[in-house]
């Protein structure tokens, strides 16, 4: 493995981490489409930096994106304030006209610059390693892995300084306010890290691949779990996972970097989506047909609860008496026999003495709704236990 090969891994890695914490907040106070926005609306702002100082690597071009991605924030917010539109709507209307003024800026006045749009959007991953730092003479190595470490050192200060305050006005802005700090400052604090690290890393990986490396690792990783500090690590570890696998995809199959990061990212949200073990989708579906099993349980139950006609009970006719199809009638039986809440003699169906326990708890429950009444049944009567 060459040195451009490990330089690339590594800065898409220090990318990825720096992108994965303030995206997991973004992804917390649901603004994913934040990041989006800035990461094209912040054009001006480079635009303008770049005429005033000439110079494509002053770090003022840094800062006056910064201050643009924060106008595209304060922007959206007024506008969803009035009431008349969502957010969605409003993030709609503020990027794409900052983004515009940025092109009509650049078309109009650097026509014979090396600022073009796909530069802006398509950084590259492969050239990263070929842009030096050069410090007196010394090579100290990639530029963008300076830039991005930089901005990574600043976020995980700032992070470990205010992770109590970001934690709370992220969950609780009303208790933030209430304990003398204020989510209004939080929160602009939070869109200036977005955005100087979204501009911080699109030369390098172009502002798709940013956008990706914010919002994919933290929604993957919400899917597993409710601890904040855990979901951090995770987003942290998806992107890393995803930027170094993302690579070699991309080398194996001689395409582009960031578009093999981000399938990855993509792949790897799918997998998450479909099997985590509470919130994945194949854990809902299941969940919902369990509760739907146990509603017809207790549907029978009743029934034989509130009725001592035989013919009521017998096995051959309860599904004409519920108005069940056979299957579904025979699934609950088997599900009742199994769990003793019923005995079966002569093909007529009656209550165990547990079978009966059950049922009055939760008729009591039907009648007071409170949960008191069932907490005890949901150990005792576990339907899948048996």
């Amino acid at each position: 493995m060459s040195n451009a090969q490990i330089e690339i891994q590594l800065i898409a890695c220090v990318v990825a981490i720096a992108c994965a914490i303030p995206g997991t907040f973004l992804v917390l106070r649901k603004m994913a489409m934040i990041s989006d926005a800035i990461s094209h609306s912040i054009l001006p702002g480079i635009v303008i930096g770049f005429f005033i100082t000439q110079d494509l690597n002053s770090p003022l071009l840094i800062l006056l994106a910064a201050v643009t991605g924060i106008i595209t924030v304060f922007a959206v917010e007024k506008i969803q304030k009035i009431g008349l539109v969502k957010e969605d709507t409003a993030i709609g209307l503020v990027f794409p006209a900052l983004f515009s003024i940025g092109v009509i800026l650049i078309a109009k006045n650097a026509n014979d610059v090396h600022l073009d749009i796909d530069a802006v959007l398509l950084g590259e991953l492969a050239f990263a390693p070929f842009d030096r730092l050069i410090i007196n003479g010394i090579d100290i190595g990639p530029k963008s892995l300076w830039v991005i470490g930089s901005i990574l050192l600043v976020t995980l200060s700032l992070l470990i300084a205010f992770f109590k305050e970001l934690k709370v006005s992220t969950f609780d802005p009303g208790l933030s306010a209430a304990l003398g700090f204020s989510p209004t400052i939080i929160h602009y604090g939070l869109m200036s890290i977005s955005s100087i690290t979204t501009v911080g890393a699109f030369d390098a990986v172009g502002a798709i691949l940013v956008v990706a490396l914010m919002i994919a690792p933290a929604a993957t990783a919400y899917l597993l779990t409710t601890d904040l500090k855990k979901m951090l690590l995770l987003a942290i570890s998806f992107g890393i996972f995803s930027a170094i696998s993302g690579y070699w995809l991309a080398h194996f199959l001689d395409a582009s970097i960031a578009g093999s990061i981000t399938s990855t990212l993509g792949l790897l949200f799918l997998l998450v989506y479909l099997f985590a073990p509470s919130k994945g989708l194949i854990s809902v579906l299941y969940r919902e047909k369990r509760q739907r099993i146990e509603v017809s349980l207790l549907t029978f139950l009743l029934h034989l609860n509130n009725h001592t006609d035989k013919k009521e009970r017998h096995v051959n006719h309860l599904n004409e008496h519920i108005n069940w199809q056979k299957v579904r009638s025979k699934t609950v039986l088997e599900l009742a026999l199994k769990n003793n809440m019923i005995h079966i003699d002569n093909n007529i169906v009656s209550l165990t003495s547990k079978g009966s326990d059950f049922t009055s708890k939760a008729i009591n429950y039907i009648i007071t709704n409170e949960d008191s009444q069932i907490e005890d049944m949901k150990d005792d009567f576990f339907l899948f236990r048996g």
